[in-house]
């Protein structure tokens, strides 16, 4: 089994989308990216837009070999839309084959309205191969009941985590759980995993109050002593906030706590937070969004060598 993360805040956009290759099965989970429309009332940095489309063409890579696709929830950095912003991935930009691929989804029943609606716009891409997947199992595949997104009761919904078990090493993908549900984090030490993806906390909300930011706390560490690799990022590295966080965790954990960058080998490129930082070294032209979106400017210019396209590893898990 081996394991490689295409998109997470710490490789510079949004999104937790994963690639697994097992034998004779390439399965990749939420495959979607994004970039936060406005930070510090400023749109996403050229910078922040060249990994996006970096991260867009390794999505569209893997579904190029795949044969399963996951999608836990129905949030636009975890799905490709039908109707997507310049930053996201759209259906034109998917694969012929990838109507082809068996499909697990989480039911769109009790979601949003608008994820209800991309729910059917999948349905209608996919057809014969959706599947709703909440506690279904498929031979290395099993998936979770419906989980708080974040918090139980919010406006969020919910997500579906899925499991992949092969030769005596079991991966856990927990999409936007955002380790504030106990019994959320009860259900992945259930399967006893090896190796767990998952969303930690959203320190850059201020309505993250103490109470829930030491559950999130308890919960990662509970986590830390129980399975082998951790590794957290989406919302936790939505600030820089979340790399100190990190690494007190491991401190507490006596070990290595990965972000999505540390476990691909990665530079770590927490763009959102930046953004400002950003803007003041690479000052962007008044017209350039509007520009690019109608496809008369590019981001070459503003793209770091880090963040030029070369093989990326995986992790053998």
């Amino acid at each position: 089994m081996r394991l490689q993360i295409l998109t997470a805040e710490s490789l510079g956009m949004r999104g937790l989308c994963c690639r697994i290759a097992l034998r004779g099965r390439v399965i990749v989970i939420d495959p979607g990216v994004a970039l936060g429309a406005w930070r510090h009332r400023l749109l996403p940095h050229p910078v922040q837009i060249a990994a996006g489309a970096f991260a867009r063409g390794r999505i569209v890579a893997a579904l190029e070999e795949a044969t399963d696709v996951v999608f836990s929830h129905y949030h636009g950095d975890h799905i490709p839309l039908a109707e997507a912003n310049p930053y996201q991935l759209s259906f034109a930009h998917l694969p012929p084959r990838f109507k082809a691929l068996r499909a697990w989804a989480k039911s769109p029943e009790g979601q949003s309205e608008k994820s209800q609606s991309r729910a059917h716009d999948l349905m209608g891409l996919l057809s014969k191969g959706w599947q709703i997947a909440e506690e279904v199992e498929d031979g290395p595949l099993r998936f979770s009941r419906a989980m708080p997104h974040g918090l139980d009761g919010l406006a969020f919904g919910h997500v579906m985590m899925t499991r992949v078990a092969l030769g005596g090493c079991t991966f856990v993908h927990g999409s936007d759980i955002q380790l504030l549900d106990d019994a959320t984090v009860d259900a992945i030490l259930e399967w006893s995993p090896d190796i767990v993806l998952a969303a930690g906390p959203p320190l850059y909300q201020q309505g993250l109050l103490p109470g829930d930011r030491a559950r999130a706390w308890q919960n990662a560490k509970r986590l830390a002593k129980r399975v082998r690799t951790l590794i957290l990022d989406h919302h936790l590295l939505r600030s820089t906030e979340g790399l100190d966080w990190l690494q007190d965790l491991s401190k507490a954990a006596n070990r290595r706590i990965y972000c999505a960058a540390d476990f691909m080998g990665r530079p770590r490129r927490l763009l959102e937070a930046e953004r400002q930082d950003l803007y003041r070294t690479m000052p962007v032209k008044e017209g350039w969004h509007e520009a690019y979106a109608r496809g008369l400017a590019q981001v070459k210019d503003f793209t770091p060598m880090s963040l030029h396209p070369h093989p990326a590893p995986a992790g053998r898990l």
